[in-house]
């Protein structure tokens, strides 16, 4: 695995040192000790360069993603590589800021020489990445940022997107957080892409179904202290307290709302929620419904037992989370379109990843995804439910149904997305 090489964001710079010791938090670390496969000097690798968060408020997100594609890296590797080439997945740490996001791109790029791009956790640098692809030729698949616009009015050739859209992600439970708790809503959004474009979305659907915002606030990314908010919150007393943060500011805002009571006294619930931020929560701090994009839980569903049982054996018994499915499932696909393609060239590669289904031991959940070749948007499965409050690792989350992506995603052109084609 390479390392994250030195870089001046920040207070300070990130080497081997610190790498390591962020990485140890989480199991990251045991990747080092994998064994690069013995490949003969002609075989020229496949490389993808992967760009995500180590550090930031979004790092355990990010590393959650290269922990998935490292997986898959190995996993391909011991199975004889792509079209008989090794795979190098080169990981990158974007600090979940877009200018570091598309640095490191072009670095990747021209010392490097990576035939592909993946990763970005936040909207704002899938964004940036998306538009830095399109300019250098490169076929970028998104892991994990959710804003609409990357697969909609933002769309292009180059850009593929695994993770959900914001529509999809909020259209999985309005319905129960509107028939069990109220039409009322107060929304307190992080003040980026992400929020912003989910509380678009969900506004839309509470307007259509006759509810009222009687609130919101818009808090910057990084914020730890959300008292302010919480008293307009009990101020307002809405019936449902939309929660649409991210990362450690999801945390530390469902700890200080348990630490009001306001859990016991306003129905809490947003659109997406991570296994991550569940591990992150003290038991009192466990609440609400909420919209999983995967989880490791699915008794009925083939491959999926089997995953979790060989991602736990190579990670200290760490359960797989959405992150590392996201990560997982992305360095399959590059590997399933070059092999349709039988080549590394962009174009090639954009025709075979455009309509690709993934296999059901890639896809670990009953209805299998595809790249909508209109807007380049995978169709995933949404896992609405909501947190298991007395639950312990890994059993933190209960999914109440399996909603086929299709079933809820809007189209290509209702999205706004009009790919010209490469």
């Amino acid at each position: 695995m390479q390392l994250p090489r030195k870089n001046g964001f920040g207070s300070g710079e990130f080497d081997r040192r610190d790498f390591l010791k962020t990485a140890g938090a989480t199991g990251l670390a045991t990747l080092l000790a994998n064994p690069t496969p013995s490949w003969a000097a002609s075989e020229k690798p496949i490389k993808i360069g992967l760009v995500d968060p180590i550090t930031s408020t979004f790092a355990a997100l990010g590393q959650s993603e290269i922990k998935g594609a490292k997986f898959a890296e190995a996993e391909i590797n011991k199975m004889g590589g792509i079209m008989g080439r090794p795979l190098q997945v080169l990981v990158e740490d974007s600090a979940g800021n877009p200018g570091t996001a598309v640095d490191k791109c072009a670095r990747l790029l021209s010392q490097d020489k990576v035939d592909f791009l993946m990763g970005t956790v936040n909207s704002a640098a899938s964004l940036a990445v998306s538009q830095f692809a399109e300019r250098h030729k490169k076929v970028f698949i998104a892991t994990g940022g959710h804003v609409d616009s990357l697969t909609g009015t933002a769309c292009n050739s180059y850009t593929f997107r695994t993770c959900s859209t914001t529509w999809m992600l909020t259209a999985g439970d309005f319905e129960t957080l509107f028939k069990k708790f109220g039409k009322k809503w107060y929304f307190l959004t992080t003040d980026y892409a992400f929020g912003k474009s989910e509380q678009t979305d969900y506004e839309a659907q509470l307007k259509k179904a006759g509810g009222t915002v009687v609130g919101g606030a818009l808090a910057p990314v990084g914020t730890t202290d959300f008292s302010s908010y919480l008293i307009d919150v009990k101020a307002k007393a809405p019936q449902v307290l939309c929660l649409l943060l991210a990362g450690n500011d999801q945390v530390n805002a469902m700890k200080q709302i348990a630490q009001f009571g306001i859990d016991k006294q306003i129905a809490v619930g947003g659109a997406l929620f991570e296994l991550e931020q569940a591990q992150a929560l003290p038991p009192a701090a466990r609440y609400g419904w909420w919209t999983m994009e995967w989880y490791w839980n699915q008794p009925k569903t083939p491959h999926v037992a089997d995953f979790v049982k060989r991602f736990a054996a190579a990670n200290k018994g760490e359960y797989p989370t959405a992150r590392v499915w996201f990560g997982y499932a992305s360095t399959h696909a590059f590997r399933l379109a070059v092999e349709k393609a039988k080549s590394t060239e962009s174009e090639k590669v954009i025709a075979a990843l455009e309509g690709l289904v993934l296999p059901p031991e890639v896809a670990l959940q009953p209805h299998l995804p595809m790249y909508r070749a209109a807007d380049h948007q995978l169709l995933i499965s949404m896992f609405p439910g909501h947190v298991n409050s007395t639950g312990k690792y890994p059993n933190l989350f209960e999914v109440s149904s399996i909603v086929p992506g299709a079933s809820i995603a809007k189209s290509a052109k209702e999205m706004g997305c009009m790919l010209h084609k490469a």
